[in-house]
């Protein structure tokens, strides 16, 4: 299995990318795992260096350009052809690597995505998934940004994408689907979203209904659908409410030698805590939809997040998502015209 890594994109690129590669390929020796270094191959060979790693699972594709966080995505992928997130994009288009990942420019992934690999037959609307904790373990939230504003049928594609991926990679049987909204009531909402509603219901979906913010971090549902405007600031105030609450607790701990003592009691369970909710622990946002295995790598990525998203490549592409969810598509597709 052939995994492409943007080697240049992220802001801890291109150190951070290079080390995740090589502790992924430590850590998983006996996995059938080869990765691709996309980007500078002067830098990249300078940085490998310093690692011991089977160099006959390492490979490097030359990339001279760099998209920056700060360019416009339709310019970038324009202009910036030969860019190591392009150039990535092009070995997944052309079936010379299986996934391809990217802590780069969010923008210029998708529209990059689309231009280079297109949607999946019968996707109308890629969307960006991650995975987000609950306090009864993980959900996934689609979509997370990629489409501010969509239709009823794009939240209905958003949950079948979104639960056949909960029940193939995470192994959750028949995952609950919770569409956001403003209330429980079917009734409640916009016109889209009591369209979607009963476009969800009439599918083999494990549809609960709809949810409201209060129920996310609650774990009510295992896929959270919505549209990526709302997802994104869903999104954005969980990673703002997890940080600002462990800031409070080391702040209150430092006040007195017994909170200190208490603190170091609790220890294990504080990093047990952390690592449940730190992002690094899911690798990336799945960018669902496009006809190739594309994961969205936080920003700011370490070594540990980039090991853990060729991880995260390697289940998906051995259980073949992608093929899941054509099927579903066509059976949903199926269904709807039946009626």
């Amino acid at each position: 299995m052939r995994i492409a890594v943007d080697a240049m994109g992220g802001d801890r690129a291109p150190d951070e990318m290079v080390k995740g590669c090589v502790e992924a390929l430590n850590a998983f020796k006996d996995h059938d795992i080869e990765i691709i270094l996309v980007g500078q191959q002067q830098v990249i060979d300078n940085l490998l260096q310093d690692y011991d790693y089977d160099k006959s699972r390492l490979h490097i594709e030359d990339a001279l350009e760099v998209i920056s966080n700060d360019e416009k995505p339709v310019n970038a992928i324009k202009k910036k052809r030969n860019s190591s997130m392009m150039v990535g994009l092009q070995l997944l288009k052309e079936k010379k690597t299986e996934a391809f990942i990217s802590a780069g420019n969010t923008g210029a992934l998708m529209a990059g995505a689309l231009l280079k690999v297109g949607r999946i037959e019968g996707i109308d609307r890629p969307a960006l998934a991650p995975i987000i904790p609950t306090v009864k373990g993980a959900s996934l939230l689609v979509d997370a940004g990629a489409n501010i504003g969509c239709k009823a049928e794009h939240l209905m594609q958003f949950a079948v994408m979104g639960s056949v991926y909960m029940e193939k990679v995470l192994n959750i049987p028949s995952p609950r689907v919770g569409l956001v909204n403003v209330g429980e009531e079917e009734t409640k909402g916009n016109d889209i979203i009591q369209e979607a509603y009963t476009l969800i219901k009439a599918t083999h979906l494990n549809f609960i209904g709809n949810i409201e913010a209060r129920d996310i971090p609650a774990g009510k549902a295992d896929v959270i659908v919505c549209d990526g405007f709302v997802g994104n600031v869903i999104l954005k105030l969980l990673e703002g409410i997890a940080s600002s609450l462990f800031e409070i607790l080391k702040q209150d701990i430092l006040k007195s030698w017994r909170a200190k003592l208490g603190a170091l009691l609790l220890m294990p369970t504080l990093k047990g805590l952390m690592k449940e909710w730190d992002y690094a622990e899911y690798g990336g946002a799945l960018l669902l939809g496009i006809d190739g295995l594309i994961i969205k790598a936080h920003g700011s990525s370490d070594a540990s997040a980039i090991k853990n998203a060729i991880k995260q490549a390697e289940i998906f592409v051995s259980k073949d998502v992608l093929s899941q969810i054509r099927n579903e598509i066509v059976m949903v597709e199926d269904k709807s015209n039946e009626q």
